[in-house]
Formats: C-alpha cells, structure tokens, sequence
C-alpha cells in the first residue's frame, strides 16, 4: 500500500506513474479521490477538536452557574455540550466511513516504479541486463519436455487428468526424485552458502494474510479459497510462499541491527491461472499445483537495493549450478506487477520451444507490502542516545529460488540426447544417488 500521506500531497506524481503503467481511467482518478478524502479527514478532525474544546470549555462554567443560581443560563450552555457531544458521535462515524473508503483506494493502487524501470507496454518491451551459458547446438530435432518425460516413463498426464483434470501431472519414479532432488539442491545451496534461514510454513492462510503481501483484493480470481471459514476468517490455498514467509513478522517491530532478515521455503503453491486460458495447456510449465523454493529478504530501505541484486545473484546461482543457459530480463512499466517497484525476471533457455521462459521473478517491493502488514523496524539510537528512532516500515524483496517443475523441464529439454535419454547435470547427480543420466524404463 502506498503512504496515503504521498499520495494526498502529491496525486500527480502516483498519476504519472500509473499512466507508465498503463492504468485505466478509474485507476488514475485514484490519487485525486484519495487527496479528496484526506481533505475531508482533516477537516473532520478539526470539527472534532472544536466539539472537544467546546465541551471542556463550557462543562466547568455549568457548575459554577449553577452554584450560582443562574439555572436558565447554566441550562442554555448544557444544552451546547449535549449538541457538541452529539456532533462529535457523528463526526466519528464520518471519520470511520472516509478512512474506510480512502483505505479501499490505496489498496487497489499499484506500488510506485524504480526510476530505472524502462518504459514499456509488453513484455516485448523488456530489457535483457545480461545472459549467461550459450544453448547447446543439437544435430537432432528436440523434443518438448512433456513428450520426452512421457516417453522416459516419468510423466503420466493421464493418470492425473484422470483424477484432476487438466493442469495437473503425476510424476513417477526418476521424475517424483528429480524434483525431490531439485527441491533439497536448492535449499541445501541457499541455507549453507546463501545465508538464509529455512522455515516451514502454512500452505493455508487468511485473507487479511493475502491482503498484507498485496494478492488481495486484485488478483482473488487466480486464487484457491476454501469453501468455509478458517478460524474465523476466509482462507485460501497459498500461491506462493512470498504469502507466509513475509508475513513471518506482521505487526512487529523489529531491531534495526537484526535486519537484513533472510528466508528460504519449500512449499507446494496453487494457482487457478483464470487469465491463462489456452496458454501452456501441455506438461509442466503452467499447472494449477507446482512445488518452488522460495526466497524473501526483509531489509531497511537503505539495504533495498543491495538486497534485491543479491537475492537475484542467489537465483542465478541455482542456474549457473544446474549449467543452464538464461538471461536475466528487467520488466518494463507495462509488465511489471502491480506490488513491485522493480522486478527481475530469469529466463531459462529451452530447447524444445527455442524460446526463453520465465523460471524466476525476482522483485523489490519497497515499504508496499510493509504498510499492508504493518511490518515495521526501529532505528539503531544514535550516539549518546539510549533509545532508537520512531519506527519505520521495513522494505521486503522476494523470488523464486527456484520454481521445482519449471527447472524439472528446462534440464530434460536441455540434457536431451538423440536417443531420448537425458544426462543430468553433475551438480544434482549426487542427489540421484549418483545417476548421470534418465534412460526409458529406469
């Protein structure tokens, strides 16, 4: 959620932003109804104070014109704190109702770009920062990852169809282990050599859960939501680990000298992909179920920038370890999300598409996702000071560290042979107990 102070002191800058981002009409009235409505707040506050001050001002002479004997006059005055009383009742509501309004707002407005987010509509407008590996060059025609698992005896999209419908997959055998495998290189990789804490989280959560990292309410349609409340509340199945992980610390306070904080998380994620109709309807790019390790880094802002290349590096790694070719892409104005200020997407080279795929998005989503949590930090004191600063709201970065089924098929379609076989690459033979290679009827 954006400063709500920001935006009332100056709508035309979040109008500019919004126009790069390619907002409708509705959206871009937003920033002027908010500063409309801080107005108001305002000037409500102040009616409020003038009640107050009337009744504190003219309880004490009502006593005293009483003692007096001045009854007329002592009643003329109760009668102007009852009505200033009554005044002040309703001003509360009124307050109630404009922040409630101005509170729905700010949570439909996108996050503010980085100023170094390239202008675009697309992703066609997106801009390479740099690639990595060259794809092999195969004197052989490759195969889609979906045909060539089928054909290894590692995918069966049947069975699952059978009992699940479309977007759904049942891995066997090698298959079941190769993302097993993936999944404990990974956090082996972030947790020993990366720094970051492994939790595991709750796949279900609240809708105030989803409000805080910015999934609600814009995107409720791509979501799973139980049929009956959770404890109280509406709860939905996670659609990534971003969701849990960063609301670790909602409501919290924390020390300045304990950030950066950094997570790593396996979890399955659940998506309803409501606006993917006919797109990757085959295999495992884009399912309804997929396992990721996640990564969340919580910083100061100070640490923001750092921070964000730095996760994007550790993602990169897992890449780099599994001697996948990718480029690394920074999302235009156009085609970013609307939580992040700035996002890096990895893109995996694959073979049997000849195209790049997106396998991890890497975003810096400033205080945002802070606000909605109220995720907050207090400053270390200064010197001479025995208390720190007034807090201020953490800034939090995430990505994927990596998708598991999309890192599955980008080292099937790059480890393909001519005569189907797969060879894996030497980083995760050892959590294949050794196999160098996937061969039919293993």
């Amino acid at each position: 959620m954006l400063d709500p102070r920001a935006v009332s002191e100056d709508p035309a800058n979040v109008r500019a932003h919004l126009v790069r981002r390619g907002a409708d009409e509705a959206t871009l009235a937003m920033p002027d109804q908010v500063a409309s409505l801080t107005s108001r707040r305002s000037a409500l506050l102040q009616e409020s104070e003038a009640c107050r001050a009337t009744r504190n001002q003219l309880s004490p002479q009502i006593g005293q014109l009483m003692k007096a004997g001045q009854r007329d006059e002592a009643e003329g005055l109760k009668a102007q704190v009852r009505d200033a009383s009554a005044r002040a009742k309703e001003i509360e509501v009124e307050i109630k109702a404009v922040e409630d309004e101005r509170t729905d707002l700010l949570m439909q407005l996108p996050n503010l770009l980085a100023d170094d987010v390239p202008d675009g509509t697309s992703d066609h407008d997106n801009v390479t920062v740099r690639t990595w590996g060259t794809p092999r060059t195969l004197d052989f025609e490759p195969k889609a990852h979906d045909e060539l698992a089928e054909s290894l005896g590692i995918l069966d999209t049947e069975a699952s169809a059978q009992m699940s419908g479309a977007r759904f997959a049942v891995l066997k055998g090698l298959g079941a282990r190769l993302d097993r495998a993936l999944t404990s290189l990974f956090l082996d990789l972030h947790t020993s050599e990366h720094g970051y804490q492994e939790v595991l989280v709750p796949y279900i959560v609240w809708r105030s859960t989803m409000e805080g990292t910015g999934q609600l309410p814009k995107f409720e349609e791509d979501l799973f939501k139980l049929s009956e409340p959770l404890n109280g509340q509406d709860a939905f199945l996670i659609p990534t680990a971003e969701v849990p992980v960063t609301n670790l610390h909602r409501e919290s306070i924390l020390d300045e000298g304990d950030l950066p904080l950094a997570y790593a998380a396996f979890t399955p994620c659940f998506r309803a992909e409501a606006g993917s109709y006919g797109k990757d309807t085959r295999g495992l790019i884009r399912q309804h179920q997929f396992h990721k390790v996640e990564l969340v880094r919580i910083t100061t802002p100070e640490q923001g920038r750092a921070a964000h290349e730095a996760l994007t590096a550790h993602a990169e790694a897992c890449l780099q370890m599994l001697e996948l070719p990718y480029r690394v892409q920074t999302l235009c104005a156009g085609d970013i999300s609307a939580n992040a200020q700035l996002c890096y997407d990895l893109e995996v080279w694959l073979p049997g598409q000849q195209a790049y795929r997106e396998i991890s998005s890497c975003s810096w989503f400033s205080d945002f996702q802070a606000r909605r949590m109220n995720m907050r930090y207090r400053p270390a004191p200064e010197e001479g000071q025995k208390k720190g600063g007034r807090p201020r709201f953490c800034h939090t970065i995430n990505g994927s560290g990596l998708a598991i089924g999309r890192a599955l098929v980008a080292i099937l379609e790059n480890g393909q042979q001519a005569d189907g076989s797969v060879v894996l690459p030497p980083a995760l033979r050892p959590y294949m107990g050794g196999l160098d290679r996937i061969t039919a009827g293993e």
